[in-house]
């Protein structure tokens, strides 16, 4: 790799005593920053390499879907295993993909929390012990923020400030991202996650897991309006619950099977995600207009959702603002998205020791280490 003018070396000295060399460049636009980044916190392997905190080189993920699927869910143990069997292979098809090797990369990131501990500490380890072996810095991410960072790629022009929704199967989050590494939480479930109410609402009607995209192809057979099922609101705070709308289907479809009616499982699937998604879409809007913002995000896997980005879209316009999300395979659980914070991290000086742990709860905002 030639050092282009203006170049600098840092040195960085570990508590451990561990001494390593990184290169910085400035002086030119041109110049290239990548990072390799690995994420285990849930069910998929996943590793990549990105340029410049934009350019994605590889993406590779390895996920474990058909597996858990025949369990209804995630069997945490199931998934650490898999992680320790997969991650070497998927960290060198990242590499090969990418046309670079170890001694191209500027660091290495990876997601430290949240997740499930077990699959966590699959990828800090593997991290760790590549950082050692190399004499590459280590950088820890925030899993819910590397969902933001999952929009710079497809977007390279997104610059914060905005507002983000952060939707998945473990967080519903609304964020104020005031500049690259500061966040704001102006909303965030206290109970069931989004991407987790559709889940147990497809385990009701027996689509399969993941419930997501299985509710999402159905709605589209069913009427929205055939029933109302509640939307909560805090009059305090832009907080979700979603435990209410579980429930209410829940007795609704008990209620119906105990009379013998029939029951109407598209009409459901749709009344079900309108009640979802309208509190999703008033509240991230709220939030915008409380920040005076004109700029708002999606992320996270329950962004992929047809009926969320067509009714945020909506809305969006409705009061001129400009809306953002990943392309699908950003939306997932991926490694791109934890380059891309990693490379953020990178350029605030921001690395973590070999003592660096697993954090199961961290929550938005608190720093890793």
């Amino acid at each position: 790799m030639s050092i282009l003018y203006g170049s600098y070396c840092l040195t960085l000295k570990r508590k451990s005593g561990i001494i390593f060399n990184m290169f910085i460049w400035k002086g030119s636009e041109n110049m290239s920053t990548l990072i390799l980044a690995i994420e285990s916190s849930c069910d998929e392997t996943a590793a990549a390499v990105v340029d410049s905190g934009r350019k994605i080189l590889s993406n590779i993920i390895s996920s474990q879907i058909n597996i858990h699927t025949i369990y209804g869910g995630v069997v945490p143990e199931i998934a650490s295993r898999k992680h320790t069997e997969a991650i070497s292979h998927v960290v060198r098809a990242a590499l090969d993909e990418a046309g670079c090797a170890l001694h191209d990369i500027s660091a290495i990131a990876v997601t430290a929390g949240p997740g499930l501990v077990g699959a966590l500490l699959v990828g800090v380890s593997f991290a760790k012990a590549l950082s050692y072996s190399s004499g590459i810095p280590l950088i820890p991410v925030h899993h819910i923020e590397g969902h933001i960072f999952g929009n710079y790629p497809t977007h390279p022009e997104l610059k914060p400030p905005f507002v983000c929704l952060v939707a998945s199967g473990g967080h519903s989050h609304v964020v104020y991202a005031k500049d690259y590494l500061e966040f704001e939480i102006m909303g965030r479930t206290r109970d069931d996650a989004a991407g987790e109410a559709y889940d147990k609402i497809a385990r009701i009607l027996r689509l399969g897991y993941p419930g997501g995209p299985k509710i999402d192809k159905l709605a589209k057979e069913g009427n929205p309006n055939s029933m109302r099922f509640p939307r909560v609101h805090f009059k305090e705070n832009l907080d979700f619950s979603f435990s209410g709308v579980k429930t209410a289907v829940m007795n609704y479809v008990h209620n119906m099977q105990q009379k013998g009616q029939p029951v109407n499982e598209a009409d459901i699937a749709a009344s079900f995600q309108e009640a979802v998604v309208d509190i999703l879409v008033e509240n991230t809007v709220s939030a915008a207009k409380q920040k005076n913002i004109k700029t708002v995000c999606m992320a996270g896997g329950v962004a992929s959702n047809s009926r969320l980005r067509e009714k945020m879209r909506e809305e969006t316009e409705k009061h001129g603002m400009k809306l953002y999300y990943p392309e699908p395979i950003l939306c997932t659980d991926n490694a791109a998205m934890i380059a891309c914070a990693g490379y953020y991290e990178l350029m605030a000086g921001k690395f973590a020791e070999l003592t660096l742990n697993a954090t199961p709860s961290i929550k938005l905002g608190e720093k890793l280490k």
